[in-house]
């Protein structure tokens, strides 16, 4: 079967330069930005690499010059310090970026592995080198070139044709190294880049991959251009008639000489039409760096927000002699973000912030995300109705902010650390510079439920960063996720908005508002409920935990009880529900041998859970009613089966086969309950509003799985080597209904221009390895995730199961 076109989000997110396939090329003037994602070479562990002492002779595999040993029975020692001399092909394989190697690992029972044991999902980690050879042409002589890394897990040391460039450790900010002085131009020969990755290290306590995760670029400008994130767009004043827009742009001259130039900005809206222009000349001193301020107008601006995500861009032009040589985007948004103690205000209305919690991994792929499945997930919890996103617990990937900022979501973008370290500080300042103009962003996070909250040596250190944070960033404010002593050593009042993670324990937030009534306040955290996809009973044998009732941990409601808080105490602003998905580590209340948590009202592949219809019911005005359990329990006719019931609903009826068990009131937020004598057959519930009925759910016993049904997201992909097809794999009966028990091992045969990148089913004790061409459905369903290379043609996919009837998708690569 054949899902929607992937077509009209494409053309909605041009505008942007969001490509959801990963690949820009952008040649415009000398400024030059190359996707560096293909053709790398990969080799797992462990490589001796002996500093040399004098520059630019560490030779070896960090330059193009190394022996290449093809004999099939050679083995190279690599606890050698000479062995980074050679390449043996049948180490190393090929691979594109964005790359996890963990993910491609097996499963090991070790309670060592990750910062607490159980906490990364139990997958090894380690050592891996990345390495690739390009050329670069004779005309690039004489520009700036520099290599963007927008994310490697962790700790990466960098070399180019044998020099040491550098090192970073942070798995979640972007590095930069300046490759002008080290490259080979034209004839001079090729260049090699050597990337090592230590993982062995963790930064959090979820799991977090391995590798060069993220987007890759090279840039290549003018020696005299705009600065790394050197541009900062806003709207200092709005009206319904009008909307300043200041610009300030940092120029860098890296010529010995001085220069006189023009430095032109031009507002435009979505459809290119220019709106204003400013024109500043300016004389840069040779090696020095300015910061140059224009303020322009947009009349009639159409405002920023979820609903209606409107951009602007500003196109930036730097001119020498009339001589275009650097030019720049900005993308932009004009909204009025206010966040005081009684309540978020966006554009001077309230608005109540119905978020998610979020982990970046996927099913099948670890965190090495394709920009198409960042999208599909951002889909997934705009369908249930979410306009937050919350970025736990690190600063993720700019494609990510992007999309935030053209589907439509209010983001808090996270710090890692509570540090004033310089490390920490300057990890700290570059995701202010990188993420301030995004729209989407409405408050800085510092930190997650530190240790130290509520300390004088916490609330010193806190004191540093935010103001790091009003410096680089004045027009928003700044929070921290607490858990814990938010009244103590000062801490709170360092920060502009108070944050509460499970401020509803004793109703904390409603306490302090009392004693501290001019408090700004925000549900930063909230909920945690364990669940497993399609499970009715709590299971620590099998690790599973029931859908129907709060069992482990104890500090969060009902999926959906939460936000009644937020209705009855809007000073609250919002909350951020822990999570929208599953994701890798923490197991809670589990440990071996689950390998991924059960917090998500969606699993990792993205299946909704029973408490996904209670947040839909909760933040929509569409009629929704959702029953549960399923209808299939062989083996317990005439028991008692508890049927559970979210809804936003006025009343809710209940019948089975056709009788009715009861119609009751439904109360805003709180799930219904009826006991029903189990009978196979049909349950079907009716909601009421007004007295009429609006929608309806049914759920029927099913007879035994007989066919395998295939969904895409896609029926046609870009020939591009990134864009990808989320298939969606069901087991079915005769009848067409899915069973909602059925565990069938599904194997999948590819043809055409593409590849199966990974697999997924949401059972979080599965074992079975993502990267493989066969899946055990868990409850009915799995999960098949298929790229394309960079060959037009037909991709067709074809999944079979003993005993059943299979089927096929084709899916159109042009």
């Amino acid at each position: 079967m054949k899902g929607k076109s992937f077509f009209s989000v494409f053309l909605l997110l041009t505008f942007l330069g969001i490509n959801v396939k990963g690949i820009e090329q952008a040649n415009t003037s000398n400024r030059v930005k190359e996707n560096f994602d293909f053709n790398w070479q990969f080799h797992k562990g462990n490589i001796a690499m002996k500093l040399q002492v004098k520059t630019g002779c560490q030779g070896g595999i960090t330059d193009a010059n190394v022996s290449i040993i093809a004999k099939k029975d050679t083995v190279i020692d690599y606890s050698n310090p000479d062995s980074y001399k050679k390449i043996l092909p049948a180490d190393w394989k090929e691979v594109n970026l964005p790359h996890d190697w963990v993910v491609e690992g097996t499963f090991v029972h070790d309670n060592s592995l990750g910062s607490q044991p159980a906490i990364n999902g139990f997958l090894p980690t380690g050592i891996g080198f990345y390495r690739k050879e390009f050329e670069i042409p004779e005309s690039d002589k004489g520009k700036k070139i520099s290599i963007e890394f927008d994310g490697i897990f962790r700790n990466s040391t960098v070399w180019v044709n044998g020099h040491l460039l550098g090192g970073h450790k942070s798995g979640y900010t972007p590095s930069n190294y300046d490759l002008t002085d080290v490259l080979r131009y034209g004839n001079e020969g090729k260049n090699a880049i050597l990337v090592k990755v230590d993982a062995s290290e963790y930064e959090g306590w979820w799991y977090e991959g391995g590798g060069i995760y993220r987007h890759t670029w090279l840039v290549k400008t003018n020696r005299l251009h705009v600065a790394r994130f050197g541009t900062y767009v806003t709207t200092p004043s709005i009206t319904e008639t009008d909307a300043s827009v200041s610009v300030k742009t940092t120029l860098k001259n890296e010529y010995k000489t001085a220069k006189n130039i023009t430095l032109v900005s031009k507002i435009v809206d979505k459809k290119g039409a220019l709106l204003d222009t400013k024109t500043s000349t300016l004389f840069v001193g040779p090696y020095d760096q300015v910061e140059v301020a224009q303020l322009g107008l947009i009349s009639k601006p159409m405002l920023w927000s979820p609903e209606t995500p409107n951009l602007y861009k500003v196109l930036t032009e730097v001119s020498e002699n009339g001589t275009v040589i650097d030019t720049y985007e900005t993308t932009f948004g004009v909204r009025n973000v206010e966040i005081n103690k009684n309540g978020v205000f966006l554009n001077g209305k309230r608005y109540p912030i119905k978020g998610t919690c979020n982990h970046q991994d996927f099913a099948g792929i670890g965190v090495a995300l394709p920009n198409k499945i960042n999208w599909y997930k951002l889909k997934l919890l705009k369908e249930v109705g979410s306009n937050g996103y919350r970025c736990s617990h690190h600063p993720p990937t700019p494609e990510l902010l992007d999309m935030c900022d053209s589907i439509g979501f209010m983001v808090l973008d996270e710090n890692r650390y509570l540090s004033s370290s310089a490390e920490r500080l300057d990890d700290l300042e570059t995701m202010l510079f990188r993420d301030r103009n995004h729209p989407s962003i409405f408050m800085w996070s510092m930190e997650n439920e530190e240790a130290i909250q509520g300390t004088v040596t916490g609330a010193r250190i806190l004191e540093t960063m935010v103001a790091m944070a009003h410096k680089i960033d004045p027009t928003r404010k700044v929070t921290a996720a607490m858990n814990h002593a938010r009244n103590d050593g000062g801490y709170g009042d360092v920060l502009d908005v108070v944050g509460y993670n499970y401020g509803d324990k004793q109703l904390a937030y409603v306490k302090d508002k009392e004693n501290h009534p001019d408090r700004v306040m925000f549900c930063t955290e909230g909920t945690s409920f364990v669940s497993t996809r399609g499970e009715y009973e709590n299971s620590w044998g099998k690790g599973y935990c029931s859908n129907s009732s709060i069992w482990q941990p104890d500090w969060g409601p009902y999926p959906g009880e939460d936000w009644a808080d937020i209705v009855k105490y809007p000073y609250l602003g919002g909350l951020y529900v822990w999570t929208g998905f599953d994701y890798r580590g923490e197991p809670t209340p589990f440990g071996w041998p689950c390998v991924t948590s059960h917090f998500g009202f969606m699993d990792v592949c993205g299946f909704p859970k029973d408490g996904y219809y209670a947040y839909k019911a909760a933040w929509t005005d569409t009629p929704t009613i959702h029953i549960f359990p399923h209808w299939n329990w062989p083996g317990k006719e005439n028991d008692t089966v508890k049927v559970h019931c979210y809804t936003n609903c006025d009343e809710v009826e209940l019948f089975l086969n056709g009788k009715s068990l009861g119609r009751k009131k439904a109360e805003p937020f709180k799930k219904l309950i009826w006991s029903a004598i189990y009978k196979p057959g049909k349950l079907e519930a009716k909601g009421y509003k007004a007295g009429r009925v609006v929608t309806k759910d049914i759920v029927e016993t099913t007879t035994a799985a007989t066919q395998v049904a295939l969904f895409s997201d896609v029926n046609a992909l870009k020939a591009d080597g990134c864009d990808v097809a989320v298939i969606k794999v069901a087991i079915k009966d005769n009848k067409g209904r899915i069973v909602p028990t059925a565990n069938n091992l599904v194997k999948f045969e590819i043809e055409g221009p593409g590849t199966i990148i990974g697999t997924g089913n949401g059972n979080p004790t599965s074992h079975e390895p993502d990267k493989a061409s066969q899946r055990i459905a868990f409850n009915g369903y799995c999960m098949v995730l298929v790229q394309t290379g960079k060959q037009a043609g037909v991709i067709k996919l074809k999944a079979s199961s003993e005993m059943l009837k299979g089927d096929g998708i084709i899916i159109k690569v042009e």
